[in-house]
């Protein structure tokens, strides 16, 4: 599959003027330019979701195990394409080839699951109270909705999204990240490749505030019945504000401050291999990384030696190599971590021998992998001393950083684990069954891992967060469905008169002063 050099926005499958155009580089080697967008404005945003809109009734008449195949056929396609995407992801937003694989595996592992929901998208048949009359349930599409994702993971997390509303009979609007729009138009070129007709899925790539302009037109003009959105939490926030306000309930996926447990019986390699992962895979940049460890005072100083130990010793680089982590994503997203590093305060610690920032030949990081000076590629930082009064607790960093605090007793684990206020995803290490379960009835994340690292989550495991990290939506699996569909109740009265609930039920007597 050969990278497009010009990409636009999509309307009913064929390219759309627009206005701006911006070079889309590789961050693991600037030169190399991926392809040149043309943004979109609102009123392009609100073009598309008319199209969709007017593609949905027909789309919906298209007999769910029929469209099961077509989900089928899609992960099919993705399958024979997998390594030409997993580049193209890599190339984009600078993920490691390993990671880019998995995530299009994602994809993958979604169709096959949604596939066969096309023959089980079940109502039930609801006993009356009555003679002579049944009662039944039906799932309905949605309708229309408009999906808004972040590009950290660019294919994988849209799948999660396009693969059940399409499934279930809705069309979309989808407008990707604007820095990953060249995987988002092979993913829509592959949909489309599948038989699902161009116009049940418009892709619009614009920046945020000609998003929101347009996001806001179509809601207004009744286009839209369904909003979804993957990003930050002062975004959703506003997301949430604004279908609010036109009785349209989004899906919110927001950001995390994933806290890593560490009891007194972890078996702390398997911890300290676990923060890594979650830590500093994908340099951070992901939701579900580790935002705070959380280490028993007996164990701190050697979890600390070892996970030091093992953060200096890892490949960083070249995302085509074998490495833990590549560059940020862009520019934005490393000035952003930056500014984080200004927040390490004297009573803290930093762990390691590597600096702090921009890799580069003057700020070297030992066996770095290729020439950083082609790229944006940051130093990991370990920050021990970390209270609950601390910046670094409190917010979502995004990029390779971890915090760690310590604690004495399980109640302080607890309120560290929960005080910043976030809930997508947490881990606990321990080899006591109880304390893993306690973990779990307190921690108010939406998933928990025992042993595991914070971050990953299965093609039909329900994926999500409360409090800042979402409203309680749940994607992936059969909990997805919840979002894009809506229940249809139905009673029909055979009788030949007319029964009224709750006031004809036919009474049986009961002797309720009866005893033996």
């Amino acid at each position: 599959m050969a990278t497009p050099e010009d990409l636009a926005s999509r309307i009913d499958g064929r390219a759309v003027d627009g206005g701006a155009t911006v070079d889309l580089r590789n961050p693991a080697d600037l030169d190399d330019v991926v392809g040149r967008v043309r943004l979109a404005d609102a009123d392009t945003f609100l073009r598309a979701a008319e199209a969709a809109a007017a593609a949905q009734t027909g789309w919906a008449a298209t007999p769910a195990p029929i469209r099961g195949v077509a989900i089928g056929d899609l992960g099919r396609i993705v399958a024979n394409n997998k390594e030409a995407l997993a580049r193209l992801v890599t190339r984009e937003i600078g993920k490691p080839y390993a990671e880019a694989l998995g995530e299009v595996q994602e994809v993958i592992d979604t169709c096959v699951f949604f596939a066969s929901e096309g023959r089980r998208l079940y109502g039930q048949t609801v006993p009356s109270e009555m003679p002579d009359k049944q009662l039944f349930t039906f799932r309905e599409p949605v309708g229309t909705m408009a999906v808004i994702t972040a590009g950290n993971f660019p294919i994988a997390v849209p799948s999660w999204y396009l693969v059940p509303a399409l499934l279930a009979g809705n069309t979309v609007v989808w407008k990707p990240a604007e820095y990953a729009p060249a995987i988002a138009d092979a993913f829509v070129r592959c949909i489309e490749a599948a038989g699902i007709p161009a116009g049940v899925v418009q892709l619009v790539v614009a920046d945020g505030e000609q998003t929101a302009k347009g996001l806001e037109l179509a809601l207004e003009a009744g286009h839209l019945h369904k909003v979804g959105f993957t990003g930050s939490s002062p975004v959703g926030r506003e997301i949430a504000a604004m279908c609010g306000r036109h009785l349209v309930t989004p899906t919110l996926e927001l950001g995390g401050k994933n806290p890593l447990v560490v009891l007194p019986d972890a078996n702390l390699d398997l911890a300290v291999e676990g923060a890594l992962f979650s830590g500093f895979g994908t340099a951070g940049q992901r939701c579900t990384s580790l935002g705070v460890a959380i280490v028993h005072a007996s164990v701190h100083d050697e979890f600390l030696r070892r996970f030091t130990a093992a953060v200096e010793g890892v490949a960083v680089g070249d995302p085509f190599q074998p490495v833990l982590y590549g560059p940020m994503i862009s520019q934005k997203f490393a000035d952003g971590f930056e500014r984080w590093l200004d927040q390490i305060q004297p009573h803290h610690r930093t762990a390691g021998s590597s600096g702090l920032g921009r890799i580069t030949a003057d700020n070297p990081r030992d066996g770095f992998v290729g020439d950083p000076e082609r790229g944006i590629f940051e130093h990991p930082v370990i920050v021990d001393g970390v209270t609950a009064d601390d910046a670094l607790y409190q917010h979502e960093t995004f990029g390779p950083i971890v915090p760690v605090a310590t604690f004495d007793d399980f109640d302080q684990a607890i309120a560290l684990a929960n005080g910043h206020g976030y809930g997508l995803s947490s881990a606990i290490y321990t080899t006591d069954p109880s304390a893993a379960f306690r973990f779990r009835e307190q921690v108010s994340a939406g998933m928990v891992s025992v042993n595991n690292s914070t971050s990953g989550a299965e093609a039909h495991l329900p994926f999500g967060g409360n409090g800042k990290s979402g409203n309680g939506a749940r994607q992936s699996g059969i909990w997805m469905l919840d979002q894009v569909t809506r229940w249809q109740s139905m009673n029909w009265d055979f009788s030949g008169k007319l029964q009224k609930a709750q006031m004809d039920v036919v009474e049986i007597e009961a002797d309720l002063d009866f005893t033996l």
